[in-house]
């Protein structure tokens, strides 16, 4: 057919749109829960811009606390700032495979709420280092250099994953996402209830409150697509969910425990620099968890989420490094990883 073939002038009606294609659209809608969660979306949405930002004075602060604050969110960047088009690129995929309106509308509102983490990455990390780029920051302590070398192979991993990301996407189901993403939203859960409660600033813990309201209800809209297509998940689809949830520790444990060296590519002193400045950082009154309560929360939320797979007859990995038994699984790489914070 050419290209500016007019098939209106020779058919009644038109062919069936080649797919996958967001078109035809359609309304359809079954899961009632998504709607109740759209609905608390619309209601709970903030704009971090409107925090108590005023309450907040960096000056009382030394640059090496500074520094040590402004690098946490450094770390988080790398999972709150790719968040945006990860669930960007998991919303078009719901159109181009008919979702119901609700998912839709849903995955719309995970995008929205995972920019305004992003921008409270951003807007931290803007006046603790009074500059718009961990990178390309002057650190003022030595503390700083070494976590701004740090920071930079914390970026160079995240790109890693972005191109993983980017080609895995469309290998899965979304039923496989799903899950990749519930591993997410159950980690972010954790850390941002225990920063709320453990974090002096005001603007601190306003951010972590809505943040971890958000999250709460990400992992509600995974939960109800869960309960929705799991019953029926194929044997293959179940196998790949097991592996995507070894993968995920593997990632995830950067920002909720310590990233495993063997699946990150970081020099040798990244832990101990880090360590470092976790430490100054609670010295200063930001609630970052210790190294036995980020091994022990972590451990929680993955069994949490055990229990969730073991109603549909999907076997766990074994996660050894938090004690945690299960299927082994090997050869996990960047190059096929889904999951996200």
């Amino acid at each position: 057919m050419a290209h500016n073939e007019k098939l209106a002038l020779r058919m009644e009606l038109p062919p069936a749109t080649p797919q996958p294609n967001v078109y035809p659209l359609s309304w359809h809608a079954q899961t009632h829960k998504l709607e109740e969660i759209w609905d608390a979306a619309q209601r709970e949405n903030w704009d971090p811009k409107k925090l108590p930002w005023d309450t907040l004075d960096v000056d009382s602060y030394s640059w090496e606390e500074r520094e040590a604050i402004a690098y946490w969110w450094t770390l988080l960047s790398v999972f709150d700032a790719s968040a945006p088009p990860v669930f960007a690129s998991a919303l078009i995929k719901t159109y181009e495979e008919h979702e119901e309106d609700p998912v839709r509308r849903c995955f719309f509102s995970i995008t929205r709420d995972e920019q305004n983490h992003e921008q409270m990455c951003g807007l931290t990390i803007k006046k603790f280092l009074d500059y718009h780029d961990p990178l390309t920051y002057e650190p003022k302590t030595e503390l700083g250099r070494r976590l701004q070398k740090n920071a930079k192979w914390l970026y160079y991993n995240g790109g890693r994953y972005w191109n993983g990301y980017k080609n895995a996407v469309p290998k899965y189901s979304l039923a496989v996402l799903f899950s990749s993403f519930l591993m997410g939203e159950i980690a972010a859960a954790t850390i941002f209830k225990q920063m709320y409660e453990n974090s002096r600033e005001l603007v601190f813990k306003e951010a972590f409150r809505n943040i971890g309201r958000d999250e709460g209800r990400h992992m509600a809209i995974c939960m109800a697509l869960m309960e929705r297509d799991y019953p029926k998940l194929a044997a293959e689809d179940k196998s790949l969910v097991t592996k995507q949830i070894r993968a995920g520790y593997l990632f995830l444990s950067a920002v909720l425990f310590e990233p495993p060296m063997e699946f990150w590519d970081l020099p040798e002193d990244f832990i101990p620099n880090q360590r470092e400045a976790e430490e100054v950082a609670r010295g200063a009154g930001f609630g970052i968890p210790t190294y036995e309560a980020k091994r022990e929360n972590w451990r929680n939320a993955i069994l949490n989420l055990k229990g969730v797979l073991d109603r549909y007859g999907i076997p766990f990995p074994a996660i050894p490094e938090v004690g945690i038994s299960g299927e082994e699984v090997t050869e996990v790489d960047m190059a096929s990883i889904v999951p996200v914070f």
